[in-house]
């Protein structure tokens, strides 16, 4: 079965379809030879063939695609032979491979560059899915042979990574519904497309009132601060809406803007944080707390229904937590220094707000949401005598990438990276680079896709196009999505250090898929836990600033000259600074999260009690400070209306292995070859295929200790405590 349809059985699935397929005639068969998918793609490491794939092949795809998994599907529940590894398990791993093409180039389509048709065709399929992973995670006659192969697994003859595919799968099964009688598996079904087609226009409404929300802004000299670029940008952008003369400051998905720390208009400040967290709960045709209502509602009662108190403990039981209490238990001891170091923080940000006020003969003000990222920025200055503007400079976005990411991959792994311009792009705004190996031979393809557009969802993520399998004898090709605002043309693209930082983290991820190394494709790359998956990104940011990398990238666009050893050294001894902030903001969407998803269905509040209810769960944790609101509040929390349900957590909760790893190389020599061999040999390559604890015992040599974290977060020393690298 193939990965694209291993991690649907343990998502949200829907209403069974009817299985049927037809004769194809000649003009099916027509139809069908120009539809790339229907067969593999023949460019290099079977790249998809972006110039050739219309939004009119995917329908006939999916439809064709399904019916041709269902019948295949069909042959080995009824086959009269005993079930065997071969003529069941290798058989599902085989399957689908039509929808599976498919699928995948479009959902990482959708995300990366949407349209109108593509939205449609998410919309009218989104049950469909849903009802095809039904048809088969509830076909008893499958699991039937599943559970029979299940039960004498430890006598097959198998190897570790066979038996646990059996494992994984019975697994699956089962947390999709497969032990429930008739009636319960009819309701599940119903839930499941119910759920499906509320997840896709959750999804939609936050692109739309994301774009919708834009701030508006008449007067140029209320950009004060802004760089001449980016008031460029502001006036393309109002023009491109039929907004000539104007300037329009688009916004990111997150609840805190970039222009934020810029704008020295006080006014201007506010009118942008309102329009961010206001998004999706004022009303209008893109609100949306009633989605929010009731897709918390279906969630809790589908866990019910499958024997689970609540979706949490529903959906952390597949985790390396195992339960909301040992969740709970991490974020409540963080939470409390969070708060203090914040607040801490919060009187030097006040104490220069009264400053600048009293000298200017004004009257102050109290610190507000809308001020701290300003402020921040003096305060840094104040501090380290540097801020942001100075460092972009040095920061142009392929120079970070090829000699800053690129660079670190060597060093660590022997990698090497060509880029090529023959192959073919879904948007203009992209590059595609080969990736070898020390000895030549050809690892992976990996595209980069850097720029925020409005056909673009919100955030940070890695993708595959094609995932690696020793079954199939696939090579990964990989993507990374940034969210970076686009210069104007001819201007250069300088990165902000949390935009570098993220550069290097979502690598982590590319490089998690693209050193896999497993048979089976159900193990392939990232299909490893939610809260594991992070860890090894993580653990790619300490690159960002280890010496020799960052004088091998941080370099002047104009000049080419090495970013000054004291710049340097002030950008290392400020990168805990801001973190009380950074922490609490993380924090606050994490136990958001927790709060919304352990909770019964008779608990789940109405649309007109959704924010009433965000907020005193804030208040109940004790991470309701003020100036300091969640990352993403729930109208716009698009992480856990998809794959983070109950499980924003993961960043933190990964971090405990970052923290150690971190140790492991600071401890071992830094940035040699035989580290990262060790680190790609125990851990990178192996995917899913062993216990995820297993694999980092394997790396560390001893399991996970908590004392780098709470060294790093100052559990023992408040006043030097540090956050979670940014949640991306």
């Amino acid at each position: 079965m193939t990965t694209r349809l291993a991690i649907a059985l343990a998502a949200t699935l829907g209403l069974a379809m009817p299985a049927y397929s037809q004769a194809a005639t000649p003009a099916t068969q027509a139809a069908q030879a120009a539809n790339p998918f229907f067969a593999e793609s023949p460019l290099p490491l079977h790249y998809p063939q972006f110039d050739k794939i219309k939004d009119s092949d995917f329908a006939p795809a999916f439809d064709a695609g399904m019916a041709e998994q269902l019948k295949e599907m069909d042959a080995i529940a009824n086959n009269p032979a005993a079930p065997t590894f071969e003529n069941t398990i290798i058989a599902m791993e085989k399957s689908g491979q039509v929808l599976d093409r498919a699928t995948t180039v479009f959902f990482n389509l959708v995300g990366t560059d949407t349209n109108d048709a593509r939205n449609k065709l998410r919309a009218d399929y989104s049950a469909k899915f849903a009802a095809h992973g039904d048809a088969i995670s509830l076909n008893p006659k499958l699991f039937a042979r599943i559970k029979a192969l299940y039960d004498q697994r430890n006598e097959l003859g198998l190897d570790a990574e066979g038996v646990r595919l059996i494992e994984r799968y019975h697994t699956s099964f089962v947390r999709s519904g497969a032990n429930l009688n008739d009636a319960d598996k009819a309701t599940l079904k119903k839930m499941n497309a119910e759920l499906a087609s509320l997840g896709t226009t959750f999804s939609d409404n936050v692109l739309k009132e994301v774009n919708a929300s834009a701030v508006v802004v008449d007067d140029v000299k209320q950009l004060d601060g802004l760089t001449e670029a980016q008031i460029a940008t502001a006036a393309e952008v109002a023009k491109k809406r039929g907004l000539e003369g104007k300037y329009v400051l688009t916004l990111l998905n997150t609840t805190g803007q970039p222009p934020e720390s810029q704008l020295t208009n006080r006014a201007l400040r506010q009118r942008l944080h309102e329009a961010s967290v206001a998004r999706g709960s004022r009303g209008g045709e893109f609100d949306t707390t009633a989605l929010v209502s009731r897709i918390m509602k279906l969630r809790a009662d589908r866990a019910k229904l499958l024997g689970y108190p609540n979706h949490a403990a529903y959906g952390l039981e597949d985790q390396t937590a195992r339960t909301p209490e040992a969740v709970n238990a991490m974020l409540g001891k963080l939470a409390p220094a969070a708060v203090a170091n914040a607040k801490r923080e919060a009187a030097d940000l006040q104490a220069m707000i009264d400053q600048e006020q009293k000298a200017k003969g004004q009257p102050t003000f109290a610190l507000e949401p809308w001020d701290w990222a300003f402020y921040t920025e003096k305060v840094r200055a104040a501090k380290y005598d540097f801020d942001e503007s100075q460092l972009k400079p040095y920061f142009e976005m392929k120079n970070v990438l090829e000699n800053g990411v690129f660079f670190a991959a060597n060093q660590l792994y022997g990698l090497t990276f060509k880029e090529r311009t023959d192959l073919p792009k879904y948007h203009a705004d992209t590059w595609t680079y080969d990736v070898f190996n020390a000895d030549g031979s050809q690892l992976a393809i990996f595209i980069f896709d850097p720029y925020a557009r409005d056909s673009k969802r919100g955030g940070a993520w890695m993708n595959s196009y094609v995932s690696q399998s020793g079954l199939t004898g696939d090579k990964p090709v990989v993507a990374n999505h940034l969210n970076v605002p686009k210069p104007p043309s001819g201007e250069p693209t300088l990165m902000t250090w949390d935009e570098v930082t993220t550069t290097f983290h979502e690598f982590g991820h590319a490089l998690h898929g693209m050193f896999s190394d497993v048979k089976y494709p159900y193990f392939s790359g990232t299909s490893v836990p939610r809260d594991f998956v992070e860890y090894p990104s993580q653990v790619n940011e300490m690159w960002a600033d280890w010496p020799s990398v960052l004088a091998n990238y941080a370099k002047h666009y104009k000049t080419g000259e090495a970013m000054p050893q004291a710049l340097l050294d002030k950008v290392i001894a400020a990168s805990k600074f801001n973190q009380g902030f950074a922490t609490t903001e993380y924090l606050g969407a994490a136990m958001l999260d927790q709060r919304w998803h352990q909770i019964t269905a008779d608990q789940v509040p109405d649309a007109a009690g959704v924010m009433k209810f965000e907020a005193d769960a804030l208040a109940a944790d004790g991470i309701n400070y003020k100036p300091v609101p969640p990352r993403y509040k729930t109208p716009y929390f698009s992480h856990i209306m998809g794959g983070y349900s109950a499980g924003y957590y993961a960043y933190i909760w990964s971090e405990v292995l970052d923290a150690n790893s971190v140790e492991w190389f600071k401890n071992n020599g830094g940035l040699k070859r035989e580290n990262g061999d060790h680190f790609r040999k125990t851990l990178l390559s192996q995917g899913g295929s062993q216990d995820a604890m297993k694999l980092f015992r394997d790396f560390a040599g001893h399991d996970p200790k908590i004392e780098p974290l709470l060294e790093k977060r100052g559990l023992t020393a408040p006043e030097a405590a540090t956050a979670p690298r940014q949640a991306r």
